[in-house]
């Protein structure tokens, strides 16, 4: 099922209503979608080179809408859908756990979520849940979706088709080491 969603989410890339397919799977995938937006972002960027960075920031608004979907449906649907999500996803033991300290860490949260390959959604929907505060919240999204959607658009521009194939196998992990680089150097500086 996941695989035929992947390929049909693939095909809208070519689509000429491409960049409304952009919008809706980034807003989506923010609160319930399983399929991230960069499936459909690489390929248009590689097609289209010089609306890099236009394609980048449609992702990164829609994105943070559907990020405050995803709040919204933690904040007041969280026992009717925001649950059912977390139990697709296997993260609802988790969540009970997680909730105690979330707050004091919400905003570290959500910007990890927003660039690694941590199902983002299930950031949105426990921010909501736990009543982080919003302004944090949205601030924190913007600059992770951002980060993600024109980091990635940039390496496209520049290097166009010959790093799609890094960016689509290693960039998830790049970006986790450079998150967990930060961290340890906040770490370091904080306790050393």
């Amino acid at each position: 099922m996941i695989r035929a969603l992947y390929d049909w989410t693939l095909s809208l890339a070519s689509h000429r209503h491409a960049t409304w397919a952009l919008a809706v799977v980034a807003f989506v995938e923010s609160s319930v979608f399983p399929i991230p937006p960069d499936i459909l972002l690489i390929p248009m960027i590689v097609a289209r080179p010089g609306r890099a960075f236009v394609l980048a920031g449609i992702a990164t608004l829609a994105s943070v809408l559907g990020g405050l979907a995803g709040y919204l449906i933690g904040a007041f649907l969280f026992d009717a859908v925001g649950q059912p999500v977390l139990d697709f996803y296997g993260m609802a033991a988790e969540f009970d756990t997680f909730r105690q300290t979330y707050n004091d860490w919400g905003a570290w949260a959500v910007l990890i979520a927003g660039v690694t390959p941590f199902p983002y959604k299930v950031i949105t929907i426990l921010s909501g849940a736990t009543g982080l505060s919003l302004p944090v919240f949205m601030l924190a999204s913007i600059v992770a979706r951002g980060l993600r959607f024109f980091v990635l658009a940039a390496l496209l521009w520049k290097f166009g088709a010959p790093i799609r194939d890094f960016i689509e196998r290693r960039l998830g992990l790049m970006f986790t080491l450079a998150v967990a680089l930060l961290l340890g150097g906040f770490y370091a500086v904080k306790f050393l």
